[in-house]
């Protein structure tokens, strides 16, 4: 407990008089292994929060999201998920192979409830791994160090209407994102994402992207 709490998480505890409270919640709550409904939990899980941190010491915090199973669990402390085609910044990535510390934040919106994980984690680019995983770039393999539960009192309660079509899928050709068809994009852009973009419609202006982009906030 001494290394998890921090001296100046303490002496919030000790002003708002809660050092008792954290001690309990750390007992109780804490956990370094997945537990059963933790797995059903990561399982049933289309999307997640993920934090990294840069060479600099910020944190960068990225959503990552697929179909339910694409967060793997090979172990009661390992978690494996994909890295799918993005922006080409790699800034996740890029903080991982770089820092290796991470942390997972998993919400159910439907019905409010959480779970926060942390741990260290690596980047897996062997083919025969990533072959069962379509259009995955890499994968990212998470040990863990901490796993809890929080109090889901303050998320709200949204519902569903669909998921992304942008998701990779087995025998199913990806869309192109939009942003791709920008215009001062296309020279820098991989030749198959520049074949691809001509054949989504061809060339647009930022313009126009950032009009469609903003649509319904003006």
């Amino acid at each position: 407990m001494a290394e998890f709490y921090s001296a100046e998480q303490r002496q919030l505890q000790d002003a708002f008089g809660t050092r008792g409270l954290a001690d309990a919640l750390h007992g109780n709550v804490l956990r370094q292994a997945l537990a059963p409904m933790d797995r059903k939990f990561i399982a049933a899980s289309d999307f997640f929060f993920l934090s990294t941190v840069d060479h600099r010491g910020y944190p960068t915090v990225s959503y990552k999201g697929g179909f339910p199973g694409f967060v793997q669990m090979p172990g009661e402390r390992t978690l494996r998920f994909p890295v799918y085609d993005g922006n080409g910044m790699f800034l996740s990535a890029g903080n991982i192979a770089g820092t290796s510390k991470v942390g997972l934040l998993f919400i159910d919106f439907t019905q409010p409830r959480r779970l926060r994980l942390q741990g260290t984690a690596s980047l897996v680019t062997d083919e025969a791994q990533l072959a069962d995983v379509p259009e995955a770039l890499m994968l990212v393999q998470v040990e863990l160090e901490a796993i809890f539960t929080n109090c889901p009192r303050y998320i709200h309660s949204y519902q569903r209407t669909g998921r992304s079509e942008y998701v990779p899928a087995d025998g199913a050709e990806t869309p192109v994102p939009e942003w791709k068809r920008v215009d001062y994009l296309q020279e820098q852009l991989p030749p198959k994402d520049r074949e691809a973009a001509r054949k989504a419609g061809g060339v647009i202006t930022e313009a126009e992207y950032r009009k469609h982009f903003w649509e319904g906030l003006e």
